[in-house]
């Protein structure tokens, strides 16, 4: 699975969008999935300007992957 595909699979559940980004950064309260500047794939849940439970993926397969379970409890 690739970023376009994660994206089309959450545009069509019931996720709300402003529960993730597919672009990182430090959303409130949100899911985030990020392609650092050094190449390497990161996900984790931003709360309170802080990562938590940060990850991190040599492939965007892996990291795409390790996101959908972050949230399938709330699909």
């Amino acid at each position: 699975m690739n970023l376009s595909e994660l994206n089309e699979k959450l545009r069509r559940s019931a996720l709300p969008p402003e529960s993730y980004s597919l672009t990182g950064g430090l959303p409130a309260e949100a899911f985030c999935i990020e392609h650092t500047s050094d190449g390497v794939w990161q996900t984790y849940y931003s709360e309170w300007g802080l990562r938590s439970g940060l990850k991190t993926f040599a492939t965007e397969e892996e990291a795409c992957n390790e996101f959908l379970k972050m949230v399938a409890p709330y699909l």
